[in-house]
């Protein structure tokens, strides 16, 4: 851990770095009681004006009102809302996943079954919020979280409108330019869920052209939101067959609330019927496979080690030739226990980047979030019958003549990573082929720790005498 974090933010073991902003930082950090991984983010009050400072800590600590009262499986779970010297700070739940605007920079198209199961999961989690009060009013694409099992998290109920609240008042516009409704820019009459649910249209539009219906600088995104009507999803993206929802984009797109859908379980029923098929529960293994490159731009989102590792490969995946084919399906069995379909992709994304059963197993059982899931799985590798010409089956390395086990990898991973973050796997990897003593590949890990103080203290937690 950099000698510039602090060591605790109330009960919290501060473990690491997620992001930076103009006013504040998030952690990554670990509940001691619960042995729960959690994002914290924080506000300085120090850098606020000092005229806007009670406003913006309101409207920091109505983030942790308003989602905290929220409990569904589509939205990030908050915590607890605390205060700390200079610190205003959120305890969040952490995220392994993208957010669906690092996939539009990428250019990553959806296929219309992962549309559609999209828009389903997040019509879901909006209409259940809904019914609660809580009118998100900043829905986008960073704020939309596509996770490593093909489910979906809404984020960041920062300017959440509470029935009940008074912090957004008729006039207050907030949101982001593109995709705020006409009436947040106007200021007539009362910004409610239909606001909500513009918003899902402008990602809609995205979803199916790749492309937003409102762009331009801000001033002209404005007068476009408020006074013009965009070209029809099948005008702007002539190559696909998306005219079916034409109709059901340009409703939720209406200038008028009372023009558009009600409710979020009307603009779901619309899409189904549009679509003329039940929406998937998750996205489709091949987009899973597709996923990006680069880490979410919301700060409680890491990517995973096999989203990180594994090569994209098209169509469905196969399984690397390296491999036993009987074995990866007793692997994936096991797993599907626990991950349900998606352990086949899973499986075979790990086996891509490993050698041996150990090495496959471990790798698994990193995804696993749940700890009792995790123990579970890994008991079945006794189990495993082993056979044919999988290679690599103990839990030595096969690559070079190391005698570092990958159990020793392992623990030298969770040991470093506190220090240097998730490069401290590819850095154990690499040193394991490089010695032949345990010793010997501590110290060598070790050099990646700048800081002398925290280099000794790795050195002793894993008894070795330097």
């Amino acid at each position: 851990m950099s000698s510039n974090l602090p060591s605790h933010l109330g009960k919290y073991a501060v473990t690491g770095l997620l992001g930076k902003g103009a006013m504040g930082v998030v952690y990554k950090a670990q509940d001691p009681h619960i042995k729960r991984t959690v994002a914290i983010k924080t506000v300085r009050r120090e850098l606020i004006d000092a005229d806007h400072e009670s406003h913006l800590v309101a409207r920091f600590k109505n983030e942790a009102q308003a989602a905290g009262g929220l409990s569904h499986p589509g939205i990030v779970s908050i915590y607890e809302y605390g205060e700390e010297d200079d610190l205003a700070y959120i305890v969040m739940e952490y995220v392994s996943g993208s957010a669906l605007d690092v996939y539009f920079k990428q250019s990553i198209r959806f296929a219309p079954v992962d549309v559609v199961s999209i828009m389903a999961q997040l019509l879901d989690a909006l209409g259940y919020a809904h019914e609660q009060g809580v009118v998100h009013r900043d829905i986008k694409p960073a704020n939309i979280i596509i996770m490593t099992n093909g489910k979906l998290k809404v984020a960041d109920f920062g300017i959440a409108r509470i029935a009940d609240s008074e912090l957004t008042q008729v006039g207050m516009v907030m949101g982001t330019p593109s995709y705020i409704a006409p009436e947040q820019y106007l200021g007539k009459g009362k910004v409610d869920q239909r606001a909500d649910l513009f918003s899902v249209g402008v990602v809609f539009y995205q979803l199916l052209t790749g492309e937003k219906p409102f762009a331009g600088a801000s001033e002209a995104v404005i007068y476009k939101v408020c006074h013009e009507q965009p070209a029809l999803p099948s005008v702007a993206a002539p190559d696909r067959s998306v005219s079916h929802f034409d109709a059901v984009v340009m409703k939720a797109l209406a200038k008028l609330p009372e023009d558009r859908f009600q409710s979020a379980r009307e603009f779901y029923d619309a899409i189904l019927q549009a679509h003329r098929a039940p929406a998937m529960v998750a996205l489709s293994e091949e987009t899973i496979i597709h996923r990006p490159t680069q880490a979410a731009s919301f700060p409680a989102v890491e990517p995973t080690s096999l989203s990180s590792q594994a090569t994209p490969i098209s169509g469905t995946s196969l399984a690397p030739t390296h491999w036993d084919a009987t074995v990866l399906k007793e692997v994936e069995e096991r797993l599907a226990r626990i991950m349900g379909p998606f352990a086949k992709i899973m499986v075979r994304k790990a086996a891509k980047v490993t050698q041996s059963v150990d090495e496959l197993y471990n790798l698994l059982a990193q995804e696993i979030e749940q700890a009792a899931d995790r123990t579970e799985f890994l008991s079945t590798r006794t189990s495993l019958s082993l056979g044919g010409t999988q290679t690599g089956s103990g839990t030595q390395l096969t690559r070079g003549t190391t005698a570092i086990t990958q159990e020793a990898i392992d623990n030298a991973t969770r040991m470093l990573a506190p220090y240097i973050g998730p490069i401290a796997k590819v850095l154990a990897k690499k040193s394991a082929s490089k010695v032949t003593s345990v010793q010997a590949f501590y110290t060598l890990l070790a050099e990646n720790i700048t800081d002398p103080q925290e280099r000794q203290r790795f050195l002793k937690e894993a008894g070795i005498n330097s």
